[in-house]
């Protein structure tokens, strides 16, 4: 049972890194960039749920309204910085979302201080059992998002106008504006929807670490590692790849004779690396074919 048990511990953890790993799979799908301010955006959008919940609201109808304010963030934060670097190398704007999570890291720091403070659960406290394992109704709870999130994100890409639209905006900006796209829109339309993820992915996170200024900046680094390990353009890769990530990082660790309880963060990237190794497009990534 110990063995379901670190498997049950390892999806857990695994969730909290899928969840902000949705969200950047989901700017890149939309966009072609790797914001790596993502994380910092979604700290804003919890301290701004905390905010709201401090005044009295019930903790669902703040994340709600959070998550309509991470839209706004989102949205402006294409429109007044990431738009200036459109047509230049991609290194350019990637550098600017560097930018954008110092700035934002400051705003935090400005407008709530670097106290640390504690976000409620949007799940009940209670403990399930399931196979002699033991979960929160929190780790059920974000568990069921995630999935109910891949769907709506694999249909969303795949069966819709505007998700089409989205991935040619993405993909080839200029051919994208010959056949009529408003390349313009679109990209501001990604950004929105990425921060409105990014604030769900930091909502469900924040019962789970203390709240303070820097608290999803490990969670970006294995986000990172399953996005791209999952493949990039792969809403269903980068949970797949978390949840792998977790569970083999929560086995390794718990084997600390073996590998020392410091070096927990090695395995999973270590994983990352063999496997990119063979599968350069991440496990269910598209391979770019180009044409000479």
């Amino acid at each position: 049972m110990i063995a379901v048990q670190q498997i049950v511990d390892g999806i857990t953890a695994g969730s909290i890194y899928a969840a902000l790993a949705l969200a950047l799979v989901l700017v890149y799908r939309s966009t072609g960039l790797v914001n790596f301010a993502q994380g910092q955006m979604a700290a804003v959008s919890v301290y701004i749920g905390w905010s709201l919940v401090e005044t009295g609201l019930p903790v669902w109808l703040a994340v709600l309204l959070t998550l309509l304010i991470s839209l706004v963030i989102g949205a402006l934060t294409e429109r007044l910085l990431i738009r200036r670097f459109e047509g230049q190398e991609p290194l350019v704007a990637i550098v600017a979302t560097v930018a954008v999570l110092i700035c934002f890291n400051g705003l935090i720091n400005l407008v709530w201080g670097g106290s640390v403070r504690a976000f409620p659960s949007l799940f009940p406290d209670d403990v399930v059992s399931f196979l002699g394992a033991r979960a929160t109704w929190g780790d059920v709870g974000t568990v069921a998002v995630l999935a109910g999130t891949v769907v709506i994100l694999q249909l969303f890409f795949l069966r819709t106008r505007l998700g089409l639209a989205l991935r040619t905006a993405a993909d080839n900006p200029s051919s994208a504006r010959l056949l009529g796209l408003p390349v313009g829109s679109l990209l501001l339309v990604g950004w929105g929807l990425a921060a409105v993820l990014g604030g769900l992915a930091g909502c469900l996170v924040a019962p789970s670490v203390p709240l303070q200024p820097n608290m999803m900046d490990t969670i970006l680094v294995y986000a990172l590692a399953a996005a791209v390990l999952g493949g990039l353009d792969s809403p269903l890769g980068a949970v797949v790849a978390a949840w792998l990530i977790g569970i083999v990082e929560t086995v390794a660790g718990a084997n600390i004779d073996v590998i020392g309880s410091d070096l927990r963060i090695a395995v999973p990237l270590v994983l990352l690396a063999l496997i990119l190794l063979v599968r350069p497009q991440g496990l269910f990534g598209h391979r770019d074919v180009e044409r000479l």
